[in-house]
């Protein structure tokens, strides 16, 4: 078994990764070529595929999902059958550079985690290659029609999803276009996208509310630790995801280190999994360590 380990990194040693962050709809996608161009990288991870000089060689696309949960999961890579496959194809081409693309740091790293691959060497941000009217641009897009975009040509779309194409884009890349966010690219370049419209997109994003997020973190510490008492949740949101403050109890003689570490990571991996959230961090605070009730005779 660590033979195996052993042969896996060692074939993903010289794999340079690169990430694309920014929050969902502000054009990720729609970039990601170019980007990829400027950095001489022939592989991108998108929506739960593996994408390969303009074709699709792995995975399966989160745009064909019909609920937005469904869709986050794929996109993660949640599956075991999925994620392995597209690890298998990614070991078998010896793809030198690859670009992941995700809605946080914490999504690209966990991404990379789960197909095997090294952590990104190099994040770059939506807002460092589009100006703010064109993010917002982009935003408006998807709101409003609920497009989205995957980075191959239509022909590629129409064999893999036709249940979902919408039409084709076709962009002429060049260097005054781009010049004011530092993109080398001297050669413009024409290239092609697809618009699909998937079909959580026609039915709206389901949100978790504070409520739903605090009832299932209770039950994930009464599952965990029933002797851990809950005082306090508290819920903050920003575009990177969510973070849970838990106020504790905690009985007298508990191994504080340990446990704490252990239920955090309970917490992240249960709730992760039930919804399809990410939630970037659980700070846990010890108010108080109770005393050992006394045993009555």
């Amino acid at each position: 078994m660590n033979q195996f380990l052993d042969n896996l990194v060692n074939s993903f040693k010289k794999v340079q990764v690169y990430a694309l962050v920014g929050e969902s709809g502000t054009g990720k996608s729609f970039r990601s070529k170019l980007l990829a161009e400027e950095y001489g990288i022939h592989a991108i991870i998108d929506d739960g595929l593996l994408i390969q000089d303009d074709k699709i060689v792995a995975g399966r696309s989160a745009k064909r999902e019909k609920t937005y949960m469904g869709a986050v999961r794929v996109a993660l890579f949640d599956d075991k059958d999925h994620r392995d496959s597209v690890a298998k194809v990614l070991r078998k081409t010896h793809i030198k550079k690859i670009l992941l693309l995700g809605t946080s740091e914490k999504m690209v790293s966990k991404i990379a985690m789960r197909l095997q691959l090294p952590q990104p060497q190099k994040i770059i941000h939506i807002e460092e290659i589009a100006t703010k009217e064109e993010i917002e641009k982009a935003v408006k897009s998807r709101q409003v029609e609920g497009k989205h975009v995957i980075p191959v040509p239509t022909i590629e779309v129409k064999k893999n999803y036709p249940q979902i194409l919408s039409s084709s884009m076709r962009d002429f890349f060049s260097q005054k276009k781009w010049f004011h966010k530092k993109l080398k690219n001297p050669n413009g370049k024409m290239i092609e996208k697809s618009i699909v419209q998937p079909e959580f997109s026609k039915k709206g994003r389901i949100e978790i509310s504070e409520a739903a997020l605090t009832q299932m973190t209770m039950h994930c510490v009464n599952e965990c630790d029933p002797d851990v008492k809950i005082k306090k949740i508290t819920i903050k949101t920003d575009s990177r995801g969510y973070r849970l403050i838990v106020l504790i109890d905690v009985p007298f003689g508990t191994q504080l280190t340990g446990k704490i570490h252990r239920l955090q990571q309970y917490i992240i991996d249960k709730i992760e999994s039930y919804t399809g959230i990410l939630i970037e961090e659980v700070s846990i605070v010890i108010d108080k360590i109770s005393k050992p009730e006394k045993k009555t005779e």
